[in-house]
């Protein structure tokens, strides 16, 4: 395959970020502390010596040095149309093993039910997934305290049994952690998610995949599912597994539509984030301006968006008992719906209270969270990406700040990237970015910003950005429709469903 690959035709590589950005202590060669004899003036005076001897890497460097130098994909998917119309086709087995459990809602104002399934080591369970109609009511109609059958649930997937969950915390395990947002319908089962968890799990990482409400043959206990901004079951999951495991660094990545909505999680907890770092893969950062790019070609209407929307319209069947007892659903407008666009005007509008899906898109959209985001975050984006166009990216937001970098390939589709064998290339730009955050970087040192101490010094005293610019009274995550944001209430709160009531 070596001489075989430098025929390969090569996509284009570009990173996007601001001229002054972020640097990232590196861990030190040894960390032994200095002998109990040492007097406090010479301990002083040792820890600001090795403090300016602490060696940085500068974030572009760090996602540079993560990114293989060419994007060699399969010739015979030579766009970005053949590219996400392979993903249809290409269903190759990743082996990754679930145990489920549901969380209820610490916001009244999103009251209801999520599942998280949490990566476990293999086990029997069922390795085909019943899709049948009745699978996803006979779910449904489980009583809410009690299991569905596992036959019924994705491959590789069962509920932990009360026993099971009590047990799973640890206050000792240090492995790091990854939070799993997946794209618009999907769920834990999607291939592309994991791609990227498998070969962390061989590395000893953890994992677990939220799933948005409806979504991966889950429950919902309330009539509304989610949104593009819906941020607290995320919010919630992440307070939760800090808690659970509090020696684990945890990192996040979101895909496609949980990648915007992590972003605007990322924002919207700024300095607070509990994450160390995140990853954003194939997101559509400015909804209004996707959605409008959908419905100005023949294939964006006819062929993306009308599947996204026939996709939406199923879930919405699967859960029409539940979600038609909210006052504002009107079944049978929604019924009739075709594309994307016309499900959120029909059932996400009217629900959160927008008065048209272009409101919900200019509020839900995460293009401007990024200036509020305070951890490292790594951007990964397909120019050619038929669904997450190249004209919603944030080329100008991402160059106005220091926590984040953007790599952009010329050529991969939405969420694609296949390489000639069937791999995909953004898991290697991801798993190693992750990889390197959790293994090379001190992530107990502060953050610098490049240019110094006097740089930083100046930007205290001036009120200045990240580009040496006056700093003015932008607030990224004013929004337009109020919901609380409820922190965490901890374990001892009563989060989670037992299965034996």
């Amino acid at each position: 395959m070596g001489y075989l690959s430098s025929l390969l035709p090569s996509g284009k590589v570009s990173f996007h970020h601001a001229p002054k950005a972020l640097r990232l202590a590196l861990k030190s060669s040894s960390s032994a502390p200095p002998p109990s004899s040492t007097s406090t003036a010479q301990k002083d005076r040792k820890e600001d010596e090795e403090d300016q001897e602490q060696t940085y890497i500068s974030l572009p460097d760090l996602c540079k040095a993560s990114t293989p130098q060419k994007c060699q994909l399969n010739p015979l998917l030579f766009n970005g149309h053949l590219q996400t119309a392979y993903t249809v086709i290409k269903n190759d087995d990743v082996p990754v093993y679930y145990k489920r459990w549901t969380f209820q809602a610490n916001n009244a104002a999103y009251s209801g039910s999520f599942d998280v399934d949490f990566v476990v080591p293999p086990y029997e369970t069922s390795l085909a997934e019943i899709t049948s109609p009745g699978a996803q009511e006979t779910i449904n109609k489980t009583p809410k305290h009690a299991a569905p059958p596992p036959h019924l649930l994705p491959p590789r997937t069962s509920f932990f049994t009360v026993e099971e969950f009590a047990a799973f915390s640890s206050a000792t395990d240090t492995k790091p952690m990854l939070v799993v947002l997946h794209g618009l319908s999907g769920g834990s089962h999607e291939i592309y998610l994991r791609h990227v968890i498998a070969p962390l799990l061989k590395a000893g990482w953890e994992a677990c995949v939220l799933n948005f409400r409806g979504c991966a043959k889950s429950r919902i206990t309330s009539p509304i599912l989610y949104n593009a901004r819906a941020t607290w079951d995320v919010r919630q999951l992440v307070g939760w597994v800090r808690e659970a495991f509090p020696q684990r660094r945890l990192f996040g990545i979101g895909f496609s539509l949980g990648a915007n909505i992590l972003t605007n999680y990322l924002g919207e907890e700024g300095e607070s984030c509990p994450l160390s770092a995140a990853v954003i893969c194939s997101s559509p950062w400015n909804l209004e301006v996707t959605s409008l790019a959908l419905q100005r070609t023949w294939l964006g209407l006819e062929v993306y968006s009308k599947t996204m929307g026939s996709n939406m319209k199923r879930l919405f069947e699967q859960h029409v008992d539940e979600i038609s007892k909210h006052p504002r659903v009107n079944v049978e407008r929604i019924r009739n719906i075709k594309y994307l666009h016309e499900f959120d005007r029909e059932l996400q509008g009217p629900v959160w209270g927008y008065p048209t899906e272009t409101a919900y898109y200019r509020d839900a959209s995460s293009i401007d969270s990024i200036f509020a985001i305070k951890i490292p975050f790594f951007v990964v984006q397909a120019e050619d990406d038929p669904i997450a166009v190249n004209e919603a990216l944030p080329y100008n937001e991402i160059k106005k700040t220091p926590y984040g970098v953007m790599c952009t390939t010329s050529w991969g589709g939405h969420l694609s990237w296949f390489e000639y064998g069937g791999t995909r290339w953004f898991t290697k730009p991801i798993t190693t970015f992750l990889t390197k955050m959790a293994t090379e970087i001190d992530l107990d040192a502060p953050y610098k910003i490049e240019g110094g101490d006097a740089q930083e010094k100046d930007e205290k005293i001036h009120h200045k950005d990240a580009n040496g610019d006056p700093a003015l009274n932008f607030v990224a995550m004013r929004r337009k429709l109020e919901m609380p944001v409820v922190p965490f209430v901890g374990i001892g709160k009563s989060t989670a469903f037992s299965l034996d009531n």
